[in-house]
């Protein structure tokens, strides 16, 4: 039985920065994330960014968009993605529809480079659900301008 005993520290949670650590184990057994596990989430523009000495490449996913709906918007050193979605899922049984769900909404991604972005060079092309942007680097500043996507 004295292998089975362990020694109880009062201070352990306080020393180690974590004194909620036990009041969030109160919680863990509660299994809510299967039942929030078949909500679908607004999609997220993910991104690649590289930099050389010339400019910057963007490679952003944003599938299942048409090239119509992506914007894309060069300020300065602040570059704007937006794209509309829309997505429908259907499923039918016969004649009956069982299941349907539609999205529509607005996907949105903003950043700031280090440096300004010389916006008359500035390319952008969409293929295959991938948004490439070539950003020049420049020195001095201007508007905004909006980039036409190819």
């Amino acid at each position: 039985m004295a292998n089975n005993l362990m020694q109880l520290d009062p201070f352990n949670d306080i020393a180690h920065f974590s004194p909620l650590r036990s009041f969030e184990d109160l919680f863990k057994d509660f299994r809510l994330r299967p039942a929030l596990g078949n909500l679908d989430a607004e999609p997220r523009i993910k991104m690649d960014v590289s930099e050389t000495d010339q400019g910057y490449t963007v490679k952003a996913e944003i599938p299942g968009i048409k090239k119509e709906d992506v914007k894309v918007a060069v300020e300065g050193n602040q570059v704007t993605i937006t794209a509309e979605t829309k997505r429908e899922t259907e499923e039918k049984k016969g004649e009956t529809v069982v299941r349907r769900e539609r999205y529509f909404g607005h996907q949105s991604r903003s950043f700031t480079l280090a440096h300004e972005i010389d916006d008359s060079k500035a390319v952008a092309k969409y293929q295959d659900g991938v948004l490439e942007l070539s950003l020049p680097k420049k020195s001095g500043s201007s508007g905004a301008k909006m980039l036409t996507v190819n």
